[in-house]
């Protein structure tokens, strides 16, 4: 090989990591992908129909876009086990979307959606390029949480006048429910019936048998019960057209698109923070499982090819099925031609079964859509966990699940974007500092707010920051310090920087402050465990030559025992001064240090 080829070779590896997956191939691992990718492409054909009701788009678009979403992936995927598609979350957001647009034309719908799809691969790309996938983090898991058991609970609401042969209107949720509930007694008693089956079916199936795959028994049912009892000759509504064949390659109208470039732009921006932080999450778990490593940037490669391969062919968005993914794990899948199994089943499908799904009731339909959003996205035991865990989480979820039925899902996206970086405001900007005691008996130092019957030391404070003194936290820590010194017959600090890992240029100025504050005090400031980076910060910003370096201890019990010996000194402290300024003047020898207890001297 040529040096020129092989970085060639090198780049064609990174870009396509199958590969490398296909060169190592064993022959005992083709019956599990096939098997794996036959299984999961059974699973997602009756889930994708459901999710392209929920964007509002054609029903074939939704596996336009699960063929799409499985055969790219496979390509440029690191996870051998990840199977990528629509999902109840992602295209909750599209139809909250076309809801904000208020568009009524399906072609300008399809269109919409495939644009935001394509967008969002857009973005998915830069996250690579850039390598920015920590803007993933600025969403809270609380908020995830809240922002989909919202939008579940919406679509189930939108859900429910297909289940009952009636209609409902409102600007929300709740009055959409309102809507509906006064309808009831217009309710078509041959789609009731069928709506109640085909829900006692999918959930009966998921709680007897979690094995069956519920979604397809509730297809292959509703198309055999549609045909046998001429479901559609006693008023049952039936899907309609699914006309058969593959799909073409067409870039979205952009005139559209600018149209509507606000909606556009927040809805790709959301589809990237909730699909990047659930694809990176499940990928990571399937490499653990399976002892091999993932690159999270190849997997916003392989994210931005799904998404954009998919807006091109007119389908949805696309990411990670944690559910399709696990069932093509426990299938035997090895490789990522399990996957591109699942694509060309999915493919054989358009071109053969697809007029079968025009018979399927819209009931039907209703109760897969109802099932997957209730099991996919109403995670019930993570609210209770943030109930027990974090009440301030809880509530930060509870609020991202109202403001989602109050103002619409795309609208719950934005709440729940602001709620997240709030909540990073707010506990930037209001760092932990804890008093701590001594555990009797030792040199151990802990927060007496947890251990209230730790000894304190008569005169002596000690307090540990935690997290980084910087332009957030420096207002609140000053403020903090500036109380604490107030405290009467208080003769020395002792500040335990163990927690402190960052010190920006006002951090260090706050440290300065301090200084100066215990100086007019009469107060001796010592500091305990100070990091190396940021004792650096410290000593460029003047604050170590202005404390003293030995004042600066190695942990928390020098600096008390070296604090309680400068305060017992009798002859250090000069005639005239109380023991606090003494210890002051005595304990170091900056000239700066003298002038200022001569100025504490005369002013008293």
């Amino acid at each position: 090989m040529t040096a020129e080829a092989a970085p060639t070779r090198w780049r064609v590896l990174q870009i396509l990591p199958i590969v490398e997956q296909l060169r190592g191939y064993q022959s005992a691992w083709l019956r599990g992908d096939l098997v794996a990718g036959v299984v999961v492409a059974a699973l997602i054909i009756p889930k994708n129909l459901g999710y392209a009701e929920i964007a509002g788009v054609p029903l074939e678009n939704g596996l336009y876009a699960a063929a799409a979403g499985t055969i790219l992936y496979a390509l440029f995927g690191s996870c051998r086990q990840i199977s990528m598609g629509p999902s109840s979350g992602l295209a909750a957001v599209a139809g909250g979307a076309v809801l904000a647009t208020g568009l009524t034309d399906p072609s300008d719908i399809a269109t919409l959606v495939a644009g935001i799809t394509l967008t969002s691969g857009l973005f998915f790309l830069a996250l690579a390029v850039f390598k920015m996938g920590w803007l993933s983090q600025f969403l809270s898991r609380a908020v995830v949480t809240g922002f989909l058991f919202g939008a579940a609970i919406d679509v189930v609401i939108g859900e429910l006048p297909k289940l009952t042969g009636t209609d409902s209107e409102g600007d929300n949720s709740f009055q959409e429910l309102w809507s509906w509930l006064s309808t009831l007694d217009q309710a078509h008693a041959a789609t009731v019936v069928v709506g109640v089956v085909a829900l006692a079916v999918v959930f009966g199936l998921r709680w007897v048998a979690p094995q069956v795959p519920g979604a397809l028994v509730l297809l292959v049912g509703g198309l055999v019960a549609a045909a046998v009892l001429d479901l559609a000759a006693r008023g049952v509504a039936l899907v309609g057209d699914i006309p058969r064949g593959l799909p073409s390659f067409d870039v979205p109208d952009p005139g559209l698109l600018v149209d509507h470039a606000g909606t556009v732009l927040v809805a790709a921006f959301a589809l990237v923070m909730i699909g990047f932080s659930q694809t990176a999450g499940d990928a990571r778990a399937m490499a653990a499982r399976h002892r091999y490593q993932v690159d999270i940037d190849q997997e916003s490669v392989a994210q931005s090819a799904a998404n954009i391969g998919a807006g091109l062919l007119n389908g949805m968005p696309v990411s990670t099925s944690l559910s399709a993914s696990s069932l093509n794990d426990r299938s035997g899948a090895r490789t990522g031609l399990a996957s591109l199994t699942s694509g060309v089943t999915v493919l054989l499908a358009l071109l053969v079964l697809a007029p079968l799904f025009s018979s399927l009731p819209k009931p039907v339909l209703a109760a897969l859509i109802v099932e997957a959003v209730v099991m996919g996205m109403m995670d019930v035991g993570e609210m209770r966990r943030l109930r027990r865990v974090s009440r301030s989480d809880f509530w930060v979820a509870t609020a991202a699940i109202l403001g989602t039925l109050v103002f619409g899902i795309l609208a719950g996206v934005v709440i729940g974007i602001a709620l997240s970086l709030l909540w990073l405001v707010y506990v930037a900007t209001h760092p932990q500092v804890s008093t701590l005691g001594r555990e009797r008996g030792t040199q151990v130092f802990r927060p007496l707010d947890q251990h209230p019957e730790d000894e304190t030391l008569p005169g002596i404070v000690v307090m540990r920051m935690d997290g980084g003194v910087f332009f957030a936290t420096a207002d609140a820590i000053e403020d903090r310090m500036r109380t604490v010194m107030l405290t009467p017959e208080l003769r020395g600090v002792v500040l335990h920087f163990a927690g402190v890992n960052f010190v920006d240029s006002q951090g260090a100025a706050t440290v300065s402050e301090i200084i100066r504050m215990a100086e007019e005090s009469g107060i001796e400031l010592r500091l305990a465990a100070v990091r190396p980076a940021v004792r650096t910060v410290l000593e460029r910003d003047g604050a170590v030559e202005r404390l003293g370096s030995d004042r600066i201890h190695g942990n928390v019990h020098r600096a008390v025992a070296a604090l309680s010996a400068s305060s017992a000194a009798p002859d250090a402290r000069p005639e005239g001064q109380g023991p606090a300024a003494a210890s002051t003047v005595g304990a170091t020898h900056s000239p700066r240090r003298v002038r200022a207890a001569g100025r504490r001297f005369r002013r008293r």
